[in-house]
């Protein structure tokens, strides 16, 4: 394995229509980018919902109480909302993609907020698409463990003479 192994191999960069959790909350926004609105991951129409969050995006959809209540501050009733107020940046971002001088967001990163919770990623945003080499390379049976009404073995036949599209 060489040197340039990182921790963020594998993982999946995080897109604004991503949610976010906070250990101390109980709603889960999705992501407002705000640093830029030049680099899309995996949509070539440039659709706002697949925007890169970066190290600087700490706004969240819907504001205000984003995160629900909060439960480092009971009342007697319960808790009061949240008054989310991040403590920096993003730690833990990809620093070798950057989009206009900032570091990426992928779902290994944090947020610190100043009340004291812990922000991390729920949902990255991108959805898996099988395209036809996928499908070509799966293992029938895995695919039957997860899905038992399809018989794979037939679909890949099916799909074998295909023109497999080449990006």
């Amino acid at each position: 394995m060489s040197g340039s192994a990182s921790p963020h191999d594998g993982k999946h960069f995080v897109i604004q229509k991503g949610k976010a959790q906070c250990n101390q909350g109980d709603q889960f926004p999705q992501f407002k980018v705000t640093s830029h609105q030049k680099h899309y991951w995996n949509n070539e129409e440039g659709q706002a919902d697949f925007l890169a969050v970066t190290e600087q995006d700490l706004q969240f959809n819907p504001q205000g109480p984003s995160f629900g209540k909060c439960k480092l501050k009971p009342t007697a009733g319960g808790y009061l909302p949240c008054a989310y107020a991040p403590a920096g940046k993003w730690q833990k971002t990809y620093e070798k993609v950057k989009v206009m001088g900032n570091s990426c967001v992928t779902e290994m990163s944090e947020l610190m907020c100043s009340t004291g919770g812990k922000i991390t990623i729920m949902e990255h945003g991108q959805t898996a698409a099988m395209n036809k080499q996928n499908v070509k390379k799966a293992d029938p049976q895995e695919q039957h463990n997860i899905n038992p009404f399809i018989d794979f073995k037939e679909f890949q036949k099916e799909t074998e003479g295909d023109e497999v599209d080449a990006y």
